[in-house]
């Protein structure tokens, strides 16, 4: 049959079926990517597996950016299936995507807080952005206005309001959405409480100020803890001076074990972040892998059960795991979305 094809039509069938030949190799979903939702996709995956007929997920916590960069990588099941991420995927990524033959396929689960935190014996801490910004930016606005080296060494130095601690903050590497979407929240927002770096981003630019107010020290104040937020939480335990920078879903499931600061007047409750006073707050999404539909079995199932009401609506099971849920009608549109396979659209 192929010798009446065109010679151009000839490759991409081969290569097509060898695609296919060898997606079918693999019978077991494979995501990878978010440690934020991590946890909500794995209590999906093992629910999956047990109520239906597939294998269940294999589901690896790599971080969002980590993770992002297997998906877009290529298609093929040496490749990913869905990448989870606790931030909206970067225009550089989808464009990556694309070049490897990618489409995308966007799924919003809900909402989740960044939590600055630590243990239960430790100091009340209740902070603005913008202290939080002067513990932990690499440089700062000197007395005349120029840029110095972070001079601060206990939050008390801050604010004689705040505990005479030494500042020691655990928090994620630059892979991790959290980090991403820290900087986003907390950094920059907190930048911008000084006059001279708000000017310094009308006059100069994004670009000029991003450098000042993305830059988080490395002078030992601030440690990259990995990509486990669970670590984060063991080290907290462990000492009790510590700070740590983590998903709210963790903080409800250690309750017992560790506390939330209060930011900009308001604790870090599911009330709170639901209402959107909680001003430390984020979207959680997976990606799925268009190409993969219909040749890894069970990715179309998969979606429905994570986008149904009983897995992601207000009383599903995921709330329980301290997932922030979207209201109904949104959670309903991502679910048609997902069983469309509707490509995404930036």
């Amino acid at each position: 049959m192929l010798k009446h094809l065109s010679a151009a039509t000839a490759i991409a069938a081969v290569v097509g079926l060898s695609l296919t030949g060898a997606a079918q190799a693999r019978d077991q979903i494979r995501i990878v990517g978010s440690s934020t939702v991590f946890p909500f996709s794995t209590a999906v995956a093992e629910q999956f597996g047990k109520i239906s007929d597939f294998k269940t997920p294999v589901v690896e916590s790599t971080g969002s950016g980590g993770g992002l960069k297997l998906f877009c990588s290529g298609v093929g099941e040496e490749h990913p299936d869905i990448a989870n991420a606790s931030r909206r995927i970067k225009i550089s990524e989808v464009e990556k995507c694309s070049g490897a033959g990618i489409t995308i396929v966007e799924v919003k689960v809900g909402f989740d807080g960044i939590v600055l935190g630590n243990a239960k014996r430790g100091a009340d801490f209740a902070v603005t952005r913008k202290q939080v910004f002067m513990a932990l930016a690499a440089r700062l606005p000197g007395p005349d206005g120029k840029l110095i080296a972070n001079p601060y060494t206990k939050w008390s130095e801050i604010d004689k309001s705040l505990p005479d601690t030494t500042i020691e903050v655990l928090g994620p590497p630059p892979t991790s959405g959290t980090r991403d979407a820290f900087v986003e929240l907390v950094m920059r927002k907190g930048a911008k409480k000084f006059e001279g770096l708000a000017a310094l981003r009308k006059a100069d630019g994004k670009k000029a100020f991003r450098a000042v107010a993305d830059a988080v020290r490395e002078d030992g104040r601030f440690v990259e803890a990995g990509e486990n937020d669970n670590l984060i939480v063991q080290k907290l335990e462990a000492n009790e001076n510590a700070l740590g920078i983590f998903g709210f879903s963790f903080l409800d499931q250690n309750a017992d074990k560790i506390k939330g600061a209060v930011v900009d007047g308001n604790e870090p409750t599911f009330e709170n972040i639901t209402s959107g006073d909680y001003p430390v707050s984020r979207s959680l999404f997976f990606y799925v892998k268009k190409e993969h539909v219909g040749v890894i079995p069970g990715i179309a199932e998969f979606v429905a059960e994570f986008t149904s009401e009983d897995a992601a609506g207000e009383e599903g099971y995921l709330v329980d795991k301290g997932l922030i849920p979207l209201p109904i009608e949104d959670l309903e549109q991502f679910a048609e979305d997902g069983a469309a396979l509707t490509p995404l659209k930036m």
